[in-house]
């Protein structure tokens, strides 16, 4: 096990998540890079050799009265079957939670509550599995939508959506929406839209500046901006990260004018398509905060496109101070049902 010093170490963990289908690109070390106001650490577990078996990125922020919060954001990452390198990993975790002198560190694995195997280890290594009661228990959504594109062809994927899915999108290219890539110059378009959006649905929009910390990390290889123009104009935009073999939509805007001409459902067809010649096996709408049902728009829309809902493990935490770390969860869940809308848009 080592704990990465400098850029060596941090390219040796990137090479690593590179090589690995399906690896959450929250755990890149370019994210961390958008996180400006946490520190940064990387765990690496390494074989006998010195071959990268696991990577484990943290962040880490002092919250007044509690101390120093850490968080494993959608990791580790690391061959599921493999206890050697969890352990190496989770022996990492404690050295940062000493280093720190934090109450503990809580992680969200990008782990299925079904994979018993992997939950297992965690079990076993001393980890503790918090419940979660609802949305407020965690800071990722638990629940989201995976669209599976191996071996799919546009027809076929066409074919598992909804029939009302299917329709909003011939409208849009009958009603002649026009779909064109931007760039980093375009992403006040994306704020500006965000920012109507926030005043429509109630909740509180990123500051334009997180978007140009978003390219400047991770373009132009791992991320592209979407604009859907009608008329001229742009009515919706949606920023998305390439990363292990996967589409991921991170954020998505409309403007109050032209929504009867269905751009989202159209910029979204288009980034599966996209997605599709691209080679990757996953498109990733992630998740929702509100009920599994259909009187939560986000669910609503995002189960049209057929994609599988996946209900993740959830928390995963070690504690130096159960009563302290306890404190400091109850805490932030406080917060967040008072300001419910707040966690839609601050996703780490």
């Amino acid at each position: 096990m080592k704990i990465a010093e400098g850029r060596g170490d941090l390219a040796r963990a990137e090479a690593f998540l590179n090589g690995l289908r399906g690896a959450p690109f929250m755990q890149s070390p370019l994210w961390a890079e958008v996180k400006g106001a946490w520190k940064h650490e990387m765990i690496l577990a390494e074989a006998p050799n010195g071959r990268v078996t696991g990577v484990m990125s943290l962040l880490v922020r002092h919250v007044p009265f509690f101390g120093n919060v850490i968080y494993c954001p959608r990791g580790p990452v690391w061959e599921k079957t493999d206890r050697d390198t969890l352990a190496q990993l989770t022996a990492g975790a404690w050295e940062i939670i000493g280093k720190y002198r934090a109450a503990g560190l809580h992680a969200e694995p990008d782990i299925s509550e079904t994979d018993t195997g992997a939950l297992f280890l965690f079990d076993a290594l001393g980890w503790r599995r918090r419940p979660c009661r609802d949305v407020y228990d965690t800071v990722q959504p638990r629940s989201l939508f995976r669209v599976e594109l191996r071996g799919k062809t546009e027809e076929e994927l066409l074919a598992g959506f909804h029939k009302k899915l299917r329709y909003n999108i011939r409208l849009a290219q009958r009603r002649g929406v026009e779909i064109v890539e931007g760039g980093r110059g375009d992403l006040p378009n994306l704020s500006r839209l965000m920012a109507v959006t926030a005043r429509r649905d109630g909740f509180q929009p990123r500051p334009p500046e997180y978007f140009t910390r978003i390219w400047d990390a991770l373009g132009p290889e791992h991320v592209s901006l979407l604009q859907a123009k009608v008329d001229g104009e742009i009515a919706a935009a949606g920023l998305f990260v390439h990363y292990g073999g996967r589409t991921w939509y991170l954020y998505g805007a409309s403007a109050d004018r032209h929504r009867e001409n269905m751009p989202c459902h159209l910029l979204h067809w288009e980034a599966i398509r996209r997605a599709l010649a691209r080679g990757d096996d996953v498109y990733d709408l992630r998740g929702f905060l509100e009920r599994e049902d259909d009187s939560c728009g986000l669910y609503r829309f995002k189960r049209q496109f057929g994609g599988a809902l996946v209900r993740l493990a959830g928390e995963l935490c070690l504690t130096a101070s159960p009563i302290r770390y306890n404190l400091l969860r109850a805490a932030e869940r406080s917060y967040l049902k008072l300001v419910p809308k707040i966690k839609r848009n601050a996703n780490l």
